[in-house]
């Protein structure tokens, strides 16, 4: 029988290892898998690279993992704003390095690791500092830079209900980074809301089918998101 329920978060990230990659969904909050991040802050994991849209917020979630040291550097489109304070203290003391990303260039990497395919040519970022060291290619008169997959170890994702073949579905905002990063990941790990019975989720409305799913847990949160 498949069943893809973990008893906790911290049964769901127990056997992260230190210097893993790991693609955290969210955009801001909304989405974010604050619950898992807290437990792999207790699971002790270190020397990380950890994928996502921005550096947290102030000491909580994916910005305390950060002040605790135990982010080796960090891959993401929005590294600089007020509340990312635990993240640029410690750049600015060199103590965590940082791979700066266009975010559609951030998301489409992930895509394309999720699709299985060696890389793609856009024309975001070339010739600037961010081209640099990368193959070029002039394509109809534009010149492209060639982008290759972001694949990640794990993922961790947020979202709202899920059953125990890990079918799962989102909560409005949720739907942004979380279903591509659960294609892109040797392992995805699911918070949601609520488990419901096989049958229970209308197949139309599920968004990330079972099978990019590897294991789901019940956190729930003080809002939907």
């Amino acid at each position: 029988m498949i069943n893809k329920v973990v008893e906790s978060a911290m049964t769901a990230v127990a056997d992260v290892r230190s210097g893993s990659t790991i693609l955290v969904g969210g955009f801001g909050e909304a989405g974010s898998p604050a619950t898992l991040l807290q437990a792999l802050i207790e699971q002790g994991a270190t020397d990380l690279t950890m994928v996502s849209n921005n550096v947290g917020y102030d000491d909580y979630g994916l910005a305390a993992l950060i002040a605790r040291g135990r982010v080796r550097k960090m891959i993401c489109a929005f590294p600089n704003y007020a509340a990312g304070i635990a993240f640029r203290n410690r750049y600015l003391a060199g103590q965590i390095e940082l791979e700066l990303v266009p975010q559609g260039t951030l998301v489409e990497r992930m895509r394309a690791a999720g699709a299985g395919l060696g890389g793609f040519f856009t024309p975001t970022g070339a010739e600037t500092e961010l081209s640099a060291g990368k193959e070029t290619r002039v394509i109809d008169g534009v010149v492209q830079v060639l982008e290759r997959p972001l694949k990640g170890d794990y993922a961790l994702i947020r979202g709202k209900v899920a059953d125990r073949w890990g079918n799962l579905t989102y909560w409005r905002a949720q739907r942004n980074f979380n279903p591509i990063m659960a294609m892109a990941a040797t392992t995805t790990i699911a918070e949601v809301s609520e488990i419901v019975p096989l049958g229970a989720i209308d197949p139309d409305v599920i968004i990330t089918p079972g099978p990019f799913i590897h294991r789901v847990t019940v956190c729930p949160r003080y809002n939907p998101t």
